[in-house]
């Protein structure tokens, strides 16, 4: 590898030898784009200083985690003192001498792990501006080495999930422009995800009075097609940063600074005294120009860039530096962005409480299914392993298009109840949206709507189940058992069947009748809720909607509460044996999980656990994903479960009494119902007393249909596995677990022969990126943009509010003080009794911690989304749909939630968090 490569060969470098800033500048400058001419010092240069020094700090940043500060000071002190050897002075003071022996340039750091597509690294490594002279650009290539260990850059790495040992630094050297103005160009806009929009922020004098944070910048949003400036701020310019004669950079007043003419446009600071300019840096024009040039920057790279610029004097456009935009959500449908015309799409594995991606397995699985459910709707599909023609995939979660339904008056009508109570901040945001011409409601009656949904009740045969379960809920038990057995009965196969038999089996159920016993199921839980509402429309005003709420508190017949309190009698059993209580408490979960599958737990932990697994085992978190373990697999959340359960000493918060005490309320609010109506409406009284009572035996099956369709995917899991096996076996892929980062498809060619151990890393490698997205959009439009990001910035919506109000919906009454407990993923995770669970979303695979929590506060949500069904069961407080709240709440605050009147106060370091449920919304002070 050379120590120094020319500017005009950077293009076709190696990334491992100029890092990624470096080879981006290359790039443009190979495609015709106008960038200041230099020269790269290679990794070879940093390799050749540094050497082996490093080693032993490298080993040790890895043992000892997050807390790096020293570790990182001590490799900036070891790299900046050390020697820089005869042949990298030679190299780089030779081509330095080649842009002039007392040349102005950038000297700027350009890491290996920079400037990527899903790590930018932005401001990471450090930047020298103004260099004069031969020492002077020794001095700021050493420092731009040692920046590369910095306390920030070391941390970023760690939270990115990239290797300290595994990267390296090589610097830039470029010639100066002399700038009139400088700044940042967006080619998509990183606040709402827009792909339509530009976002142009500008200053006099050099950029890194912009991307340092040292003025408040002039900011445009241009519509990228038209080139309109659709919003425009004068920024507060108070210094200018510019080149010091002599080497370096200094910061002056504005006031001190001239007007700079460009051609027929003045461009400067205008001011007088400190008053803010009444003009920005660029014209129109100008800005024009940038939009332009952006736009084939981003056209070039395929994706939307962050660029660097610098306008000199002479009016021309430079461009130093061109990174992708990695906080932008990928489009869902990319052939819907280019074609035109708006289209809108539901994020569903977020509603089904899944912020992690799902497999590729898993993925599969669920176009299988979604191309049976469009089957039987009338709309089949030509390949149903590609899926229905609504459901798309992006990073790695699952979105279906809204689109034809909101546009349709019923299907409108439909999907906004839906969201109502199953998550009620996307419904706000989609009913604003709605608003727009663009998604106008069909005029037209939808009669072919209503006779197509009518026609698959009919098929499914759901309206005589509905009646079937309001008249005899008896009947709707032993339908649901009904159903069970004939699920498990179809999902097996002989010991002997072979990977491709499995692999039919699988595709077989996948694609048919699994899904489709959902509504059958559900349909008996439909009529409690039928029953509810009818109850609700007779009692009118003497009953509000807490009261009713409160009806359904400690329900029977509900799978899921059925689950939670058989791991605590688990846990009672483990408990009140020594030797177990002993394992259980003293040894670490990932041990106890070995020592279950081993079976060498003591006996009463070792066959109650068995037990367990043979009736839950199938469940999971994050469980509608066929690819993901299920606990029968791995044991250790619930053994980490149990540990909690173990520290709640009091009796009175044993969950069987706090659940006895919710069937009680609930019963008593019924009779309180029925007689405050009974005193005017006897009769009325009457009925109402039945229908809250069908209500009551009725709505807990919500949650069966749920558990069979997880039932059935357990057991397709492990035919799965076995296929894994085979394929292990035959050297198709390193682990049996490889075949879930695979595809049916995939699956079979690996029988077939086909080596997929390749396929399989690149799936992991992208899965594994994917799981560090923090930020999930709950609905997106075809250009990107989110909505919800644009109902936030209106400045019309600021308004009214505090900067830092968020919205929540209540869903469950009640009070309760603790710490908070800030959970992003529930394996593992230690909730001690009384503290609130503070949770970005829930799925049944989290519900065993509900047991222990005083309360929760949630970001999914709506009254009737899982997680607060559950919480009302058990009675506990809390408030869903909370923007944020695993950001703006911290582990350890004191939490009080009060979710009679749906608020919640959070009182710690990070100031006075309200969340007041009824008014749904969030208040920040402090």
């Amino acid at each position: 590898m050379p120590l120094v490569i020319p500017m005009q060969h950077l293009g076709s470098a190696d990334l491992a030898a100029v890092g990624g800033k470096a080879l981006n500048l290359g790039v443009l400058a190979d495609a015709g784009f106008a960038v200041p001419i230099g020269f790269c010092i290679t990794t070879a240069a940093y390799a050749a200083v540094v050497a082996d020094r490093l080693e032993p700090l490298l080993a040790r940043l890895e043992e000892e985690g997050p807390d790096t500060a020293d570790l990182a000071a001590e490799a900036r002190a070891l790299v900046a003192a050390a020697p820089v050897p005869a042949a990298v002075r030679a190299a780089v003071l030779d081509a330095y001498t080649g842009l002039g022996s007392t040349a102005a340039v950038a000297v700027r750091s350009s890491a290996t792990a920079e400037d990527l597509a899903t790590a930018s690294f932005a401001g990471q490594q450090d930047t020298y501006l103004n260099v004069v002279g031969p020492e002077q650009l020794l001095t700021a290539v050493r420092r731009c080495w040692a920046s590369l260990w910095t306390d920030r850059a070391v941390s970023y790495r760690q939270q990115a999930g990239i290797g300290q040992r595994g990267v390296a630094l090589a610097v830039v050297v470029q010639e100066m422009v002399d700038a009139v103005a400088a700044g940042v160009l967006f080619t998509a806009n990183p606040v709402t995800s827009s792909r339509a929009q530009c976002v142009l922020e500008a200053s006099p004098g050099l950029g890194e009075a912009v991307v340092s944070g040292a003025v408040v910048p002039d900011r445009f949003v241009v519509e990228t097609s038209s080139g309109r400036i659709t919003e425009r701020a004068v920024g507060e310019r108070r210094v200018v940063v510019r080149p010091r004669p002599g080497g370096g950079t200094e910061q002056v007043g504005t006031e001190q600074v001239g007007t700079v003419q460009v051609g027929a446009e003045r461009v400067g600071p205008e001011r007088v005294g400190t008053e803010p300019a009444q003009r920005a840096c660029l014209s129109d024009i100008q800005v024009g120009q940038l939009v332009r040039l952006g736009a084939r920057v981003a056209a070039h790279y395929g994706r939307p860039q962050d660029l660097e610029w610098a306008l000199a004097g002479d009016g021309r456009f430079w461009l130093t530096q061109a990174r992708p935009i990695t906080t932008l959500y990928p489009l869902v449908d990319p052939s819907a962005a280019a074609g035109g015309g708006d289209r809108v799409f539901l994020n569903a594995s977020l509603a089904q409480g899944l912020t992690r991606p799902l497999t590729p397995m898993g993925l599969a699985a669920l176009r299988l299914v979604s191309a049976s459910v469009a089957a039987v709707a009338g709309h089949p599909v030509a390949r149903p392993r590609d899926g229905a023609r609504a459901l798309h995939v992006a990073a790695g979660r699952v979105f279906l298009d809204l689109t034809p339904a909101v546009r349709n008056r019923l299907g409108r009508r439909v999907v906004l109840a839906a969201f109502g109570v199953m998550e009620a901040r996307s419904a706000s945001v989609l009913r604003g949206l709605l608003q727009e011409q663009s998604f106008a409601v069909d005029p037209r009656p939808p009669v072919h709507a209503v006779a197509a949904v009518g026609r698959v009740a009919l098929r499914l045969g759901l309206p005589r189940r509905v009646l079937t379960a309001a008249l005899s809920p008896r009947a709707a038990y032993a339908a649901i058992a009904r159903e069970q057995r004939r699920l498990e009965a179809s999902l097996v196969l002989p010991q002997d069947a072979t990977p491709g038999q499995r692999l039919d089996l699988v595709e077989a159920r996948l694609g048919g009748g699994l899904f489709l016993m959902a509504p059958r199921v559900m349909a008996n839980a439909v009529a409690g809720f039928l029953a509810l509402e009818l109850a609700r429309r007779l009692l009118g005003r003497t009953a509000d909607p807490v009261e009713l709420q409160g009806v359904l508190r400690g329900l029977p017949h509900n799978v899921t509460t059925e689950m939670d309190l058989a791991l605590w009698w688990l846990a009672e059993r483990i408990r009140a044996d020594a030797a177990s209580s002993a394992a259980v408490t003293a040894e670490p979960v990932v041990r106890l999980a070995a020592r279950y599958r081993a079976g060498s737990l003591p006996p009463v932990t070792q066959r109650g656990l068995a037990e367990f697994l043979a009736t839950y085992g199938d469940r999971a978190v994050g469980e509608i994903d066929l690819g993901l373990p299920r606990w029968s697999d791995d044991p250790s959340h619930l053994l980490g479960v149990a540990k909690n359960y173990l520290a709640q000493d009091d009796p009175e918060l044993a969950p069987p009494v706090q659940f006895a005490s919710a069937t009680r309320d609930a019963e008593a609010m019924v009779a309180r119902l029925v007689g405050r109506l009974g005193r005017s409406h006897p009769v009325r009284a009457r009925l109402v007393a039945l229908l809250l009572g069908r209500a009551r035996q009725l709505v807990g099956l919500r949650e069966s249909h749920k558990f069979l369709l997880v039932r059935g995917l357990g057991r397709l899991h492990e035919h799965l596995y076995q296929v894994g096996v085979a394929l292990a076996e035959a050297g198709a892929v390193t682990d049996p677990d490889d075949v879930f980062f695979l595809d049916l498809d995939q699956a079979r060619r690996g029988l077939a022969g086909e080596p997929l151990q390749d396929r399989v890393a690149a799936c992991r490698e992208e899965y594994a990126v994917e799981l560090r997205r923090r930020h999930i959009p709950r609905l997106l439009l075809s250009d990107g943009t989110e909505p919800e990001a644009v109902a936030a910035y209106r400045p019309e919506r600021a308004a009214g509010s505090s900067p830092a109000a968020l919205h929540g919906s209540p869903a469950s009454a009640g009070t309760a003080h603790g710490p908070a407990r800030v959970v992003l993923d529930p394996v593992g995770a230690q909730l001690r009794p009384g503290e609130i669970l503070v949770a970005p979303s829930t799925d049944p695979g989290w519900t065993p911690l509900f047991l222990t929590a005083a309360g929760l506060v949630m970001e999914m949500g709506g009254a009737n989304s899982h997680g607060a069904v559950v919480a009302r069961e058990y009675g506990i407080p809390a408030v869903v749909g909370v923007p944020d709240a695993t950001s703006r709440i911290s582990s350890g605050q004191p939490v009080t939630v009060d979710g009679t009147i749906g608020r919640v106060t959070v009182d710690g370091a990070g100031g006075l968090v309200t969340v007041d449920g009824a008014g749904g919304l969030v208040t920040v002070e402090g």
